[in-house]
């Protein structure tokens, strides 16, 4: 019996955890409630709002005897920010992964159904039985159970060639549609995690480059080896599977559809309004958590990339040297010296010196005095515009850019900028590309770092030209209702 370890183990989580915190911090309850109601609506909210209305919650509190504080909103959202339960990125808050795992917590204890034994007991021997195909060494052994499961498929499908149609009943549709929502659910967590990681893992490089004795290539070495301990976790696993269904338009279109069928069947009615809304923007919120994890790993890339470059590193490891010595010889001085604080020294440094009576005294040189203007001509600026300035001010509208590119995803479901080119070459050259750029970045699309596309197309006078450019996954679920709001 390991009594010993599990305790160690636990301790360590009830001390560490956010999660653990946040299940035990003495207001929980109205920490838990302010954020389930501040991200009812939308998954990020400016800071400055949420002050706003955390205010207002902390003052009805006070009149109703619930919450007897002192504190103001900035506090409480600092310190939840510091604490792991908020998430804050240009002054926009979201929920992180600890709030999201107890809200889900607290949700299941409220609404515990005791009805879903067959359903895990489905998922459970579902689970098994592909488990026992993947891993089996024996090909006789994974050939018979597939044969199996192919025999299982077919008798379904002449069943219904028949006229058999096996319907579920209530229950059985309840627990299903119960059990999609549960696992959506998690697969928000599961972006927020790895969100997680890439900070803490942006956190640890830091602190080696500073406190270590790497060289740049090692530090390098070990930013690769980490991120792919990233890439295999579950986690990783999760981000990358949805990045996948990203790149396959018939597979996402096909999963949207889906999604909408059921929410457009009866028994959705078995869903709470707010799991419903969850459910129909599923895709769009795995798309901007998934513009999230791009982003925070876009800048711990440039970040380390400039923090690399810059020397700073090596800067930071000489600073910390030349205090380390400082500290040995101030310890070596109180020692053998026997100085204490108050001990008054004299310490001469070579400076220079400089008199400044008045700041007339310094005679300011005029630029022109030696700038040497042979073969300058002055020319007037001309009051008219010339034709050529006239063809280049002739710019590509980009809403109307933004119209074509939404309708053509209402249509054919998620695409790349490519793809649009595709869809649409463009005419305008190399303006008219950057304008989709802007809007690709305008709805924040979310981004594949480590991937560029390659686009050709023939400018306004004909050349070939070929650019390559981050490749960005829009979507029409991306775009707000009215155009106008986007900051084109």
């Amino acid at each position: 019996m390991n009594i010993q370890g599990i305790q160690a183990t636990y301790r360590r989580l009830y001390h560490e955890s956010p999660v653990w915190k946040l299940l035990r911090a003495e207001n929980a309850p109205h920490i838990l409630a302010f954020i389930a109601d501040l991200f009812v609506e939308e998954t990020e909210v400016p800071y400055g709002r949420a002050r706003s209305l955390l205010d207002e919650f902390i003052k009805y509190s006070r009149e109703q005897g619930l919450w007897q504080t002192e504190n103001n909103a900035a506090y409480y959202l600092n310190s939840w920010i510091k604490a792991g339960w908020l998430r804050e990125m240009d002054d926009m808050l979201s929920k992180t992964d600890a709030s999201e795992t107890v809200l889900r917590f607290c949700r299941n204890l409220d609404e515990r159904h005791s009805s879903t034994t067959a359903s895990h007991l489905r998922i459970v021997q579902d689970a098994v039985r592909d488990f026992v195909v993947a891993i089996s060494d024996s090909i006789d052994d994974r050939v018979n159970l597939l044969e199996q499961k192919k025999a299982q498929i077919q008798q379904e499908i002449d069943d219904l060639h028949a006229g058999v149609v096996t319907q579920l009943n209530e229950t059985e549709q309840r627990e299903r549609i119960r059990e999609i929502y549960q696992l959506a659910s998690i697969l928000t967590g599961d972006f927020r995690r790895v969100e997680d990681e890439i900070r803490q893992l942006d956190k640890e490089l830091r602190i080696d480059m500073i406190e270590g004795n790497a060289s740049r290539g090692e530090v390098l070495l070990a930013l690769m080896q980490k991120e792919q301990l990233l890439a295999k976790s579950d986690a990783g696993s999760a981000f990358d599977g949805f990045c996948q269904l990203l790149q396959d338009q018939d597979r996402s279109t096909e999963f949207r559809e889906q999604l909408r069928s059921i929410l457009n069947h009866p028994v959705a009615q078995q869903l709470s309004e707010a799991q419903k809304k969850y459910l129909g923007q599923l895709m769009r919120e795995l798309a901007r958590e998934s513009g999230r994890v791009f982003q925070v790993r876009r800048r711990t890339e440039e970040g380390l990339r400039a923090y690399i470059e810059s020397g700073a590193a090596l800067e930071n490891r000489m600073i910390e040297r030349l205090l380390s010595q400082l500290e040995k010889q101030a310890v070596n001085l109180t020692l053998e010296q026997q100085c204490d604080l108050k001990t008054e020294m004299q310490v001469y440094l070579a400076v220079g010196s400089v008199q400044i009576s008045s700041p007339e005294n310094f005679a300011l040189k005029s630029p022109n005095e030696h700038m040497d203007r042979r073969g300058v001509q002055q020319q007037q600026n001309r009051k008219e515009p010339s034709n050529q300035m006239l063809h280049y001010l002739d710019s590509v509208q980009v809403r109307e850019v933004a119209e074509k590119a939404r309708h053509t995803l209402l249509k054919k479901g998620v695409m790349s900028i490519a793809h649009l080119t595709q869809e649409h070459p463009l005419q305008a050259g190399l303006e008219e590309l950057v304008a989709y750029l802007r809007i690709a970045k305008a709805i924040k699309a979310p981004q594949l770092t480590e991937q560029n596309e390659q686009i050709q197309f023939q400018d306004q006078h004909g050349v070939n030209l070929q650019a390559r450019i981050p490749t960005y996954y829009l979507s029409a679920e991306l775009f707000p209702e009215n155009l106008d709001e986007l900051a084109l």
